[in-house]
């Protein structure tokens, strides 16, 4: 399969501000989520950006970023954590489907962060996914919860340059651009960290 062409990061992240400030405002626009918009999409997908995010029911990238169906390329797992199977699937959407854009999204209050820096035993799964936040909890000078969600947020997009050569290629090659976020429960605003 053949890698598609794409937005550039930077329109992508044009849109997605965009799409955040009509969620905001409460100014959804609703479209591209109908029968029609179903048809079209049964002979493929290109999605414009790619959206690591945590599981937590409170936060829909789709929403808050105003996309409708087939624009945005979703992966969640709690604590938005970048393991085998989410950077596989992270990894197919730039290869072939030419996405540009990677945006890891933290959250306000995320349950599994505040899990991992209560610590203690919480069986052998969870224990197994809080791990991959003990490195944030050790690099962030605050060790309050929305702090470690931020500093996990980075590192989870810094890893994935190291753990992947497909992702590594292409940002090296000046295509991808991979950048952390935090989304605020309460007005649903996106803050890009590094961008």
């Amino acid at each position: 399969m053949s890698k598609k062409q794409n937005l550039s990061w930077q329109d992508a992240l044009t849109r997605l501000k965009s799409g955040n400030e009509n969620f905001v405002a409460d100014k959804l626009d609703g479209k591209l989520n109908d029968s029609s918009r179903r048809s079209d999409l049964t002979g493929g997908q290109s999605p414009f950006v790619i959206i690591l995010s945590c599981a937590d029911s409170r936060v829909v990238p789709e929403f808050a970023f105003d996309t409708g169906l087939g624009e945005l390329f979703v992966i969640r797992v709690a604590g938005n954590v970048a393991n085998s199977s989410s950077l596989a699937s992270i990894e197919y959407a730039v290869a072939h489907l030419g996405v540009n854009l990677i945006v890891v999204l933290g959250h306000e209050a995320c349950g599994a962060v505040t899990a991992a820096v209560a610590g203690g035993d919480n069986g052998y799964n969870l224990n197994h996914l809080l791990a991959h936040v003990a490195p944030a909890i050790a690099k962030s000078e605050d060790k309050s919860v929305n702090a470690v969600v931020k500093k996990n947020a980075e590192m989870t997009s810094e890893e994935m340059v190291h753990r992947s050569s497909i992702i590594r290629d292409a940002v090296l090659g000046g295509d991808l651009k991979i950048l952390p976020a935090y989304y605020n429960l309460g007005s649903g605003k996106v803050d890009f960290l590094n961008a």
